[in-house]
Parts: structure tokens; C-alpha cells; sequence
């Protein structure tokens, strides 16, 4: 984890760069954009808003849409309910189920009630991963306001590293609902041999999260799971003006093209208190594209046009 001094930096070079960008520039690119990843409440740690909040805030700015996740609990089945307070059919939004233990675990009974409930993403254990609580052992990462359990690790391989039948299972599930798999807080070890099973089981749509952040990615990593497939998504938290930037804007930079833009997006992973919100960051991770030479039809390719074909509004 970078240090005081280097998080000061990094905000400092992101302030600097942003301010050449035009706001009206940014606004533009974020109409019809998609965050699929939104921190809003309510949850088990501090939210600065709530998930009609966070909706709201998003349809304003003229996005097409978002997806909610909270590590312990799903929020589509609320979707419904929301769709009709907002009243705004052509506004989207999505969740899905992390299987952590405090949700199931990697339980396919779980999963498929969910799925049938609309879930649209089943995410790889997070905040109980067995890779998460080595990763982040002696140090403060997800932390909650309200004590969970201590709990076991998590990981779908068995200790010979192959998929666990249950999991098998729960990739057949995804497969049957045409739903996105998420690589999780897994390993990058684990997720090569997930995402190999999962494809050859008819799993269509991959996404990984973060993948420098706590996954133990390289660039050659990065590379290769985009070209077999995968959508690469950044965070926009981890890199722009916010409590979270452990990178800087030229890691931003290399990290993206090492994907390549044609296989990479950009979610804000915000919600959390005490940073900007979810569609203030979409907007500064905008600015801070363009500033670093990606051009205006990068962008829209990565808020945009992939995060759309992997909900399937593309299709």
C-alpha cells in the first residue's frame, strides 16, 4: 500500500491533469455510460448514498445505467421495486450476488435462486476470499462498521487446483442464464483456472475486477485473459482524486494498455464515505483519460460500448 506522501502525490498529479480537461468534454462522454460497480447503501460499512441515490445521481447525468454490488447481501431483487420509483424505462440498472459466506458461499441452491430473482452478475468470493484475507492481512481494507464473524477463506480450486464440483455447478447456472462471471478478490492463479472451466462450460461473459488491486496481476496477466475473452475493468477510485488512489495516472495508463482499450472498462467502485461519488468519479477517471492521450472514442469504447455488451444491451 503506497504511503501518505506517495497517495498526496498521486492526488496532486491527478488535480493537475483533470484541470485541463473541460467539464462540458467529460459530461458529454458520460451521457450513455454504464458503472458496473457501485458502492451505494444501505450496507455492513459507510455509504455516502443509497442505491436510489446512487440511481438517481446517474439518470441525471444522463448515464444508461448502473449495477450495484455489496459484498453480504444482493440487491436485485429490489430492482423491480426501484425501476418503478424512478420511472425512467430507458435508465438501467443491474446487481447480482457475491458468493461470500456471509451470502451462501459457493452454493450453487444460492445462486440459482438468485439468478431467477434477476441477478445479473455472480461475483467470486470478495472480502472472504482466501487470497483477499492473506492479501490483507495487517491491513484495513474493507472494513466495516458492524463486526462480521471471522471467516474461513474461500477459493474454487481444491488444493490439487482443480474446480471444486460445486462451482462447476454454479458455472453451468451462469451459463444456462447467460450471466457474468466476475473474477472476484481471487487469486490471478485461481482465475486463469476458473475462467478455462467456465468457458469450456458455455460461459460467455467474464469480467475481472481491479486486477492490480489485491488480485497479484502482471501485465502479460492482464494480456492474456483480455485476449481470451475477458473484460478488464479498472477502478476508477483507485486512480483519480479520492481516498483510494494507490495509483498513478501513468499506472492508469499502462494498465489499460495492456488490455487494450478494445477489452477494457472502467467502473467507479465508489460509494464509500469520504470520496467523491459514483458519478463524480466516472466523470474524473473521463477527464483523466483524455488527459493521458486516450481519445474521445477510447473513452466512449470503455464507459460505454464494452460495459454494454457485457450487460447485453449491445446484443
Amino acid at each position: 500500500m503506497p504511503s501518505a506522501e506517495e497517495l498526496n502525490e498521486n492526488r496532486e498529479q491527478v488535480r493537475a491533469l483533470i484541470a485541463g480537461i473541460d467539464d462540458a468534454t467529460a459530461n458529454r462522454l458520460l451521457k450513455g455510460a454504464l458503472d458496473l460497480h457501485v458502492h451505494s447503501g444501505p450496507s455492513t460499512m459507510p455509504r455516502q448514498l443509497d442505491h436510489m441515490e446512487a440511481a438517481e445521481e446517474a439518470a441525471a447525468a444522463g448515464m444508461r445505467g448502473v449495477l450495484f454490488k455489496d459484498h453480504h447481501y444482493s440487491v436485485a431483487p429490489f430492482i423491480p421495486m426501484m425501476d418503478r420509483l424512478l420511472g425512467k424505462p430507458d435508465f438501467h440498472m443491474y446487481s447480482g450476488l457475491v458468493l461470500n459466506n456471509s451470502t451462501g458461499g459457493l452454493n450453487p441452491f444460492v445462486v440459482d435462486a438468485q439468478l431467477k430473482m434477476g441477478a445479473k452478475l455472480i461475483w467470486m468470493p470478495t472480502a472472504q476470499a482466501a487470497n483477499h484475507i492473506r492479501t490483507a492481512h495487517g491491513k484495513v481494507r474493507l472494513a466495516s462498521n458492524v463486526k462480521l464473524r471471522s471467516s474461513p477463506g474461500l477459493s474454487p480450486l481444491d488444493g490439487y487446483g482443480n474446480v471444486l464440483d460445486e462451482v462447476k455447478q454454479i458455472l453451468d447456472l451462469i451459463a444456462e442464464f447467460d450471466a457474468i462471471l466476475s473474477s472476484g478478490h481471487l487469486h490471478v492463479w485461481e482465475i486463469c483456472r476458473l475462467f478455462d472451466e467456465a468457458r469450456s462450460r458455455g460461459v460467455k461473459r467474464l469480467l475481472v475486477n481491479h486486477p492490480m488491486y489485491g488480485l497479484h496481476f502482471s501485465y502479460d496477466d492482464i494480456r492474456d485473459l483480455a485476449q481470451q475473452g475477458a473484460l478488464i475493468e479498472q477502478s476508477a477510485g483507485l486512480y483519480i482524486d479520492s481516498r483510494f488512489n494507490y495509483y498513478s495516472p501513468q499506472e492508469l495508463k499502462e494498465h489499460i494498455e495492456a488490455a487494450g482499450v478494445a477489452h477494457s472498462s472502467i467502473g467507479s467502485d465508489l460509494g464509500q464515505v469520504n470520496s467523491p461519488t459514483p458519478v463524480e468519479g466516472m466523470r474524473q477517471a473521463i477527464k483523466l483519460c483524455l488527459a493521458l492521450g486516450f481519445s474521445e472514442a477510447d473513452v466512449h469504447t470503455m464507459v460505454a460500448t464494452n460495459p454494454a455488451r457485457l450487460v447485453g444491451l449491445a446484443d
